[in-house]
């Protein structure tokens, strides 16, 4: 049982990294769900204060990740119309099966939220840019969440290696 829930975990911990810049897969609650299935396994003494400083971590992280790019809409002058523009474009991205759809889909939608709101077409870009700039930070906000998680995996992995294997 042990070496199930442990390949399993290793596996979601896996597309979590995957999931940090693939827009179908929800990164970091991926990877809890890997440390979850890690603290399930009956050798591994499950830690209730780790798993929910990490599933609070990941909610935010899952939460920021659809903010940051509309932030970055307004940071770089954007309107209310061009973050509102980012986030429906991301969200419409996410299921969007084109390559590269989530950042298309905000660079998109800050941009029509500009343009609906009377702005220049030169101001709208920038704020799409701003969004495409948000939509970085982000994943790479995700992808360090990702790979911390699966370091914390693998050190508690280890330490329980002769349970496990």
């Amino acid at each position: 049982m042990d070496l199930i829930l442990f390949g399993v975990g290793a596996v979601l911990m896996i597309l979590g990294i995957m999931g940090s810049f693939l827009p179908v897969l929800p990164g970091v609650p991926l990877s809890w769900g890997g440390l979850l299935l890690l603290y399930l396994a009956p050798s591994v003494p499950i830690n209730y204060w780790v798993l929910g400083i990490a599933f609070i971590l990941a909610a935010i992280i899952y939460a920021l990740q659809l903010v940051i790019p509309a932030m970055g809409t307004k940071k770089y002058g954007g309107s209310k119309a061009g973050m509102w523009g980012a986030t429906i474009g991301l969200v419409i991205g996410i299921f969007v099966p084109i390559p590269l759809g989530i950042i298309i889909g905000a660079f998109a939608g800050a941009f029509i939220g500009e343009i609906i709101n009377k702005s220049d077409s030169k101001s709208a870009l920038r704020a799409a840019y701003g969004s495409f700039i948000g939509l970085l930070a982000s994943t790479f906000m995700e992808m360090v969440v990702a790979v911390g998680f699966l370091i914390f995996f693998s050190y508690k992995a280890w330490e329980f290696r002769e349970l496990i294997f």
